[in-house]
């Protein structure tokens, strides 16, 4: 017994000695013999290896799972797998589905810079009444509306809205913003009449680009201007949109508003209006320059009648209701020969209202840096040489900025027809600016220890990638800075940027010298990718006009309130001008600049007789012109190009542009007293001089330079010289004694 009871111990105890475990693989379970000796065994490994099990297995068992549950969805759905006619039915609504959703995606990028646009307090039209004064006290014009001017348009006649819908808009009140049936009639009209004469424009979208956009024609803008349309017919009743349309139009003469246009051409309130006269100033929107009846009373009276046409067909009217104003146009208020320098007044508005804001004065007189003569002379000389040479050389379109050196902004041109484009090219469009800008480059140079004499290498360079040619394709080997940029070399600035300066300060000296167009700070940015306005580069350019001091542009001199309170004045409130470059190297700049229209790519915009300095600039593709030019009197600059940024035929700044600042300037200097370029010693051109370093120039030189000979200066050097001399006669002449009265005439 006690054998049996000590066996039947033993077994007990190796069974509990027993264990088990699972396989890894096949998951089977094992047993250990319990009378084998056990192997000694690391803890941690076997932890692992029970880790890596549960994974394998886990990870196999989700995969067979989801393989049957993909079998499942795959055979619920071949329920609804068609054949025949509707499979062609559910595949094209597929493809319509996936293509929808991916317009969407299209859709919102595309809307979301339109949106953008909208964030500005765009309802707002400002409180600000500014009456403008030029330089010698004459009212020029008027800018800014009071809220209380404006009529709501249930006071309106009904005679004027119905005119401007049958003109502008005759489903205003049907459509959603964009009217494609005006649209396809305006077309099958145009093609019809083998010309333009309807727009597809609805009054939305018109409003849509006065609120927010340009007049640019840009397919970017088209696209902006559509979304925003629909945003406003979201966002607007149509009588607040037909309102603020009514309101901010352009009418001509520098008014602003149908209510303005009543008061400016026919000195009534918009209440007291005639059918005949509103049939005029609904004809105006379309092209309020040529159609402005104090400009064009004939052509006003037949827009008019076109008009009253369109009330007609439109069904607004019948014949017989019309007839009366057909036989009795309108006739206008007598304004004399007044031409609004509009271009000038709206960027004069902004700067009083920056001035003015912290004043809390909002009705005032701003007496401006104006001069009529010299805005007169600009818009003259671009036009002219755009209508001669305009379609020789593919442009169409121009802008000009004339300051004197001292700041005094007198004209500024932004576009050729202001009612045609209120855009204002002269302020607001960023131009890449080409070789025009290597100026700022050298300036920084001279400011870093370079000088006129310096020699740098006109080779082949390569900058992360990039290899800039020169506009010959040679390369002149080592070259003075003299040389570089009268010659307008490409290479020697890169490898000064590159090797000598760094692009950031090159900026920092640009921005210093006032220009405030953004610069993208690229290594491409010292050839002149950079786009800047007209008026920037005017501006930097003075710096090298007035002694090297920034910070002295201005447009208005004083803002007076209307019972005579000074509320700001120039001389008085305006920041002090800032040097920004040394003397020496604005020495060093002036007498590298004064050879360019001399001996270098700007001869066309040599000035007879007088020393002036500049450089032109051309951008890739001929697409934009420049000269920036100066004397010891006035600074100005020219750009010439298209709207649409297409190229121009082979036009360089050295051409019309210089042909054009030439004209301008010829005319601002007469009959007065010529001042020298600040490091330069003479005012007057040595003709000798020139005329030698032009024998000693390339065959290019000589055939510019017979190309300017082809043009008669306004008065040749010689007649100049005579002049001169015939006024240092009169200047050294004794005086004569006074003439008798007339009583001692009587006794003799």
């Amino acid at each position: 017994m006690g054998q049996d009871r000590a066996r039947r111990r033993r077994r007990e105890n190796a069974l509990m000695r027993l264990h088990r475990y699972r396989h890894p693989r096949a998951g089977q379970l094992l047993m250990d013999n319990p009378f084998e000796p056990r192997k000694p065994r690391a803890p941690k490994a076997g932890r692992l290896l029970a880790l890596d099990a549960w994974i394998d297995s886990t990870l196999y068992d989700a995969g067979f799972k989801a393989g049957e549950m993909w079998e499942a969805i795959t055979i619920f759905f071949r329920r609804f797998r068609v054949s025949g006619w509707r499979r062609w039915i559910v595949e094209l609504f597929s493809e319509a589905a996936t293509m929808g959703a991916g317009g969407a995606v299209v859709m919102l990028a595309l809307a979301m810079p339109a949106f953008e646009e909208t964030t500005s307090d765009w309802r707002n039209q400002g409180d600000f009444a500014v009456t403008f004064l030029d330089r010698y006290g004459n009212e020029i014009g008027q800018r800014g509306i009071i809220q209380r001017d404006s009529v709501p348009v249930d006071e309106f006649p009904e005679h004027v809205v119905k005119a401007v819908l049958a003109t502008e808009d005759r489903r205003f009140f049907e459509h959603w913003g964009i009217d494609f049936f005006g649209l396809a009639r305006a077309m099958s009209e145009n093609v019809r009449a083998n010309s333009v004469v309807q727009g597809g424009s609805t009054i939305t979208q018109q409003l849509a680009k006065n609120l927010f956009l340009t007049n640019e024609r840009t397919f970017e803008r088209k696209i902006k201007e559509a979304f925003l349309s629909v945003w406003l017919e979201m966002n607007l009743t149509k009588k607040e949109i037909l309102q603020l349309y009514l309101d901010r139009a352009y009418m001509g003469g520098g008014t602003f508003g149908i209510t303005a246009a009543a008061d400016f051409y026919f000195g009534k309130q918009i209440k007291d209006l005639t059918l005949a006269e509103a049939a005029m100033l609904a004809g105006l929107f379309k092209a309020p320059a040529k159609y402005a009846p104090h400009i064009n009373l004939p052509a006003a009276r037949a827009r008019a009648n076109e008009v009253l046409t369109n009330m007609v067909q439109g069904g607004f009217m019948t014949e017989g209701q019309v007839l009366s104003a057909r036989l009795h146009p309108a006739g206008i208020v007598d304004r004399g020969d007044r031409k609004s320098p509009d271009y000038f007044l709206d960027w004069a508005f902004e700067e009083a209202k920056r001035v003015a804001a912290k004043s809390g004065i909002h009705t005032m007189v701003a007496r401006t840096t104006f001069d009529a003569n010299l805005q007169a002379a600009a818009e003259e000389s671009l036009e002219f040489h755009l209508r001669q040479y305009g379609k020789e050389y593919g442009v169409t379109e121009g802008a000009i900025v004339l300051m004197e050196t001292n700041g005094a902004v007198r004209a500024i041109v932004g576009g050729r027809d202001y009612g045609a484009s209120q855009f204002n090219r002269a302020t607001r469009a960023l131009r890449q600016a080409g070789s025009s800008f290597k100026p700022y480059v050298y300036a920084t140079a001279m400011e870093n220890g370079f000088t006129p004499d310096s020699v740098v290498s006109d080779g082949p360079i390569t900058w992360n990638g990039w290899t800039p040619k020169n506009y010959g394709r040679g390369y002149a080997g080592r070259v003075t800075l003299t040389t570089a940029l009268v010659k307008s070399i490409n290479t020697v600035p890169v490898r000064l940027a590159k090797e000598k300066l760094g692009i950031g300060p090159i900026v920092e000296k640009t921005k210093a010298m006032g220009v405030e167009s953004p610069l993208n700070a690229h290594k491409t940015m010292v050839l002149g990718t950079s786009g800047m306005t007209v008026m920037d580069q005017a501006t930097g350019y003075s710096v090298f006009a007035d002694g090297g001091y920034a910070g002295m542009r201005h447009g208005i001199t004083q803002l007076v309130t209307h019972g005579g309170n000074v509320v700001w004045d120039h001389s008085r409130d305006a920041p002090q001008p800032v040097r920004v470059l040394t003397e020496e190297a604005l020495a060093s700049m002036n007498s590298i600049l004064v050879q360019v229209p001399e001996i270098g790519t700007a001869r066309r915009a040599a000035l007879p007789g007088i020393r002036s300095a500049g450089k032109t600039g051309t951008t890739q593709a001929y697409r934009d012109a420049w000269y920036v030019g100066f004397t010891g009197n006035y600074v100005a600059a020219v750009w010439m190009g298209n709207d649409d940024f297409t190229s121009t035929r082979n036009m360089t700044g050295g051409s019309l542009p210089a042909m054009t600042w030439q004209r301008l300037m010829a005319y601002a200097h007469q009959n007065i007293e010529l001042k020298p370029i600040p490091g330069i010693e003479k005012p007057f051109l040595d003709e000798t001089a020139v005329a030698n370093a032009k024998a000693d120039g390339d065959t290019k030189a000589e055939e510019a330079s017979a190309a300017e000979a082809e043009r008669p200066p306004v008065l040749s050097a010689a007649t100049t010289r005579v002049l001169r001399e015939i006024a240092e006669l009169f200047r050294k002449s004794p005086v004569l004694d006074a003439p008798p009265e007339p009583e001692t005439l009587s006794a003799l």
